[in-house]
């Protein structure tokens, strides 16, 4: 498979790590980045071919991996389509993989003058260390290997969720695009209880980290909902029980739900605002 880049930055270097190799030799991956620097590094370490601006390599590619910051994705469509154009004159229509966060397919197809090939992906930060879900959505005229190339792209950096609506990646974003700051503020709560209690900064972390990281491999590897888990920890008038009966006082769960409703619909309006652009 020849993939191709539009962006080398974190997520597109660890989707590169991931890939190279494996799914596509590093010679068949194509980048695209105005930062030199970012390209030798990718050269460097995986064999990519590089460049600073879009070339007849990007149209030649199966996949076109769209890692552009979303303000910016509207220029690159500009640059784009008449490379896109040609291929398609040429017989050839490349799957456009876009990572960019807000912008939504049928916004990107508009711009690209109806492109049809379009799989918009959200994935989230752990993706890094290749330990990431990500949610996708196959516009209409995505054909079946398509999909099936943009899910094994994906799976270098960790799991992935279909859904078959666009207006579901809004929630999508809500669960696990922004989940990891749910998560890791959590924590920061954690550590700084820890403190208040007598434990060290140090011992505060090293005990918040590996309860979330081992309680989050233990509902992994159980088939039980996750409650049955909780109540298995929960002795009536026990620590615990103490603990989540404040929590429940204090409105947290709640408080969650209100979260994340929030992002969900920020990330609505983003769409909105992004897709405005004529």
């Amino acid at each position: 498979m020849k993939i191709a880049f539009i962006g080398g930055g974190n997520m597109a270097s660890a989707l590169i790590a991931g890939l190279a190799g494996k799914l596509a030799p590093g010679g068949n991956i194509h980048v695209v980045d105005p930062n030199p620097a970012a390209l030798d590094k990718l050269f460097t370490a995986h064999g990519v071919s590089a460049a600073t601006e879009l070339d007849e390599r990007v149209p030649a590619a199966e996949v076109i991996v769209l890692a552009v910051k979303p303000q910016s994705m509207r220029e690159v469509a500009s640059q784009l389509k008449p490379l896109l154009e040609l291929a398609q004159k040429a017989g050839r229509q490349p799957l456009l993989l876009s990572i960019a966060a807000g912008i939504r397919s049928t916004d990107l197809a508009r711009w690209l003058g109806g492109y049809a090939a379009i799989v918009r992906t959200m994935p989230n930060t752990p993706a890094l260390i290749g330990q990431g879900v990500t949610g996708m959505v196959a516009a209409p005229g995505v054909t079946a290997q398509q999909r099936d190339a943009a899910d094994h792209i994906m799976r270098a950096v960790g799991a992935t969720v279909w859904v078959e609506k666009e207006e579901l990646i809004d929630p999508v974003t809500a669960v696990s695009g922004s989940g990891p700051a749910y998560v890791f503020y959590f924590i920061e709560a954690m550590q700084e209880a820890a403190e208040e209690l007598g434990l060290t900064a140090a011992q505060g972390r090293e005990l918040a980290l590996a309860t979330f990281a081992g309680a989050a491999q233990l509902a992994l590897q159980s088939d039980e909902p996750v409650s049955v888990l909780r109540e298995r920890v929960t002795s009536k008038g026990g620590t615990t029980y103490a603990a989540l009966s404040s929590m429940e006082q204090s409105g947290v769960k709640a408080a969650i739900g209100a979260a994340m409703h929030a992002a969900a619909a920020r990330g609505k309006q983003l769409g909105e605002e992004l897709g405005a652009q004529n």
